[in-house]
């Protein structure tokens, strides 16, 4: 059974092989989304982008990004940015399928301080 660290949160969560990251997080009581998103939201068809994760470990074992979950990522002004420097990391917990043991960073900032935020 594949594990599911929350980082912030510090909690082991184990779940079935191929179910979705959002609804196992909702599931368990962790908190995805930020204020005021955690009242509204699209509820998990990959529209508003608030229940954004970063992978930190274990990205090998998610299903890959599709399609529109990467435009929806484009296209956001505040999303664009945020993909800065995390590039295959930044993900939609709604459209993530968790296959294997990964690490979970949720509600990450917008704005990437990082060292390769500028280049």
């Amino acid at each position: 059974m594949p594990t599911i660290n929350f980082v912030k949160e510090k909690r082991k969560v184990e779940c079935a092989p191929g179910e979705n990251l959002r609804q196992v997080a909702l599931r368990e009581g962790v908190e995805i989304y930020p204020f005021p998103h955690n009242y509204v939201n699209c509820m998990g068809m990959g529209s508003c982008a608030s229940c954004r994760v970063h992978i930190t470990k274990g990205t090998e074992n998610i299903s890959k990004q599709g399609f529109l979950e990467w435009i929806r990522l484009m296209l956001g002004p505040l999303t664009f940015f945020a993909r800065i420097g995390h590039e295959n990391d930044l993900r939609l917990a709604c459209k993530v399928k968790v296959n294997g043991n990964v690490d979970v960073e949720t509600q990450p900032p917008l704005i990437s301080t990082g060292e390769r935020f500028w280049g």
